[in-house]
């Protein structure tokens, strides 16, 4: 199961960026490897990890978008949970 977290990381840091990517999966993985997930009441979910937050806007039609993907890459690169850092 482990691989498959890591694998939806993995898509958020393709080249080029892909446009689908099944946000409830990708949750489930971040939550996996440690994301506290906090889902408001305004469409959007909070995500936190060492001690930063970061706020990621819902898409209506379950995948996100390539700016809100690269807007998730940097915070992940931030708090260093990307692919190669993690197992």
């Amino acid at each position: 199961m482990s691989h498959r977290h890591k694998s939806k990381i993995e898509k958020v840091f393709e080249h080029p960026i892909s446009a689908n990517i099944d946000v409830k999966k990708l949750i489930s993985a971040l939550e996996h490897y440690g994301v506290e997930i906090e889902v408001t009441k305004k469409h959007k979910v909070k995500l936190f990890y060492r001690e930063k937050e970061f706020v990621l806007s819902l898409p209506h039609d379950d995948h996100l978008s390539k700016d809100e993907t690269v807007r998730l890459r940097h915070f992940l690169e931030e708090v260093e949970l990307t692919p190669d850092r993690i197992q």
